[in-house]
């Protein structure tokens, strides 16, 4: 299949900060009436685009890029390689503008959690979690979740808006910003986030526009140069969301799976109704094709007496003969207000050696930053919530 191209400047300049219209006019003046772009919308091929709207040479993107994604500099100013009187121009209509922290807290394990504002008087969670041999950002890509999974504390603030691309790709800089000086290091080559992985607040698939643009510029070897394979997106099943990912940006997939027949998954995965597990995986199936070396890791959370039978696991190495596959179970994580509890430990260990036995490459995942709320299902945020599910679950609790 023939690979897509992004999206043109001009269909995403609308993304960027307001209606803001940078056209290639005699008038320079008339930029300074209209409210600065903010240049992380925009990946290597719109970053190009912008820069021929100015008058510029495409090349001028590849300078800019290297400068915010290798060099983290985000003033214009300091771009030695730019004329004087294009970082004059630029800082007149443009910006580098990343999401501000509001609070940051770290887990007795190491797991870092900040609480990020953007726009609209929302703010969203970013994790990052260190281990030995890799550094794993968890990025968000809504305000909330516009799906209602029932284990998950997301779906619970309901949901207000997708992020833009410059919100999403905004946290990695970030946090590799933040990461460096807390370890006191200004060594631009020296790599604290390895992995990024698309599993934060939201179902990326659902804002597909501004999450793939963000997840080009992580890949772009001018960019932060992570390979397709430390990059995953995680998705609840958007099946045309997963083909169109397929062409366009084939990142590592990772799918919330969470039962191995149809009645359960549409209690704890609504969206099931709309993808059953049959068409999700048979998109799945699609996504691997042509590369044996691919699989689709599945997630797996263990909810006690609900998903955890011997039963369950047999059914789940049915489900999944045909499909390459990895399988991460995820302990339950508490959060209020949520009924489920989390397996036992033999219960969870049982349920993996059968999925081991049948050849299933199978991890439980090793819960980390649960004492500040850091782990998986826990992020919340701040939502001003505009479905009004937030209210309708406190109300129907109390």
């Amino acid at each position: 299949m023939q690979k897509q191209k992004s999206p043109s400047f001009s269909a995403t300049i609308r993304f960027a900060r307001g209606n803001t219209a940078i056209t290639n006019e005699a008038d320079p003046d008339r930029h300074l009436m209209q409210p600065r772009i903010n240049l992380l919308e925009f990946d290597r091929h719109q970053l190009e685009g912008f820069f021929r709207s100015i008058g510029e040479g495409a090349f001028r993107a590849r300078q800019v890029i290297q400068w915010i994604y290798q060099r983290h500099v985000t003033e214009f100013d300091q771009m030695t390689d730019l004329s004087k009187t294009l970082r004059q121009r630029l800082a007149s209509i443009a910006e580098l503008r990343l999401p501000e922290m509001v609070s940051e807290q770290t887990s007795t394990d190491g797991t870092r959690k900040w609480l990020l504002s953007v726009a609209g008087g929302n703010a969203i969670e970013t994790v990052f979690i260190p281990e030995d041999d890799r550094g794993t950002l968890c990025v968000s890509s809504q305000v909330g979740c516009s799906l209602n999974c029932t284990f998950c504390a997301t779906a619970r603030q309901g949901y207000n808006r997708n992020l833009s691309t410059s919100e999403i790709i905004g946290q990695l800089l970030f946090a590799s910003r933040r990461l460096r000086e807390a370890s006191g290091t200004h060594l631009v080559n020296e790599r604290l986030i390895t992995n990024v992985v698309m599993m934060g607040m939201g179902e990326p698939l659902l804002n597909y526009d501004a999450v793939v643009p963000a997840m080009r510029l992580m890949l772009d070897d001018l960019g932060f140069g992570l390979s397709r394979r430390r990059v995953t997106l995680s998705t609840a099943g958007v099946v045309p969301g997963i083909d169109r990912l397929a062409i366009d940006c084939p990142v590592s997939l990772a799918v919330s799976l969470h039962a191995p027949g149809d009645p359960l998954r549409t209690e704890l995965v609504p969206l099931n109704r709309k993808y059953n597990i049959a068409e999700l995986l048979d998109a799945c199936r699609r996504y691997v094709a042509g590369d044996s070396r691919r699989r689709v890791t599945f997630e797996y959370v263990m909810l006690k007496d609900i998903n955890d039978s011997e039963g369950d696991a047999r059914a789940l190495v049915s489900l999944l003969k045909t499909v390459p596959s990895k399988i991460n179970l995820i302990p339950f994580n508490p959060v209020a207000g949520i009924a489920y509890e989390c397996s036992d430990s033999r219960s969870i260990n049982r349920f993996r050696d059968i999925l081991m036995a049948a050849g299933i490459m199978t991890v439980t995942r090793k819960t980390r930053g649960d004492d500040i709320d850091a782990a998986c299902g826990q992020l919340a945020g701040n939502v001003l919530d505009r479905t009004r599910r937030s209210a309708r679950m406190r109300a129907a609790s109390s």
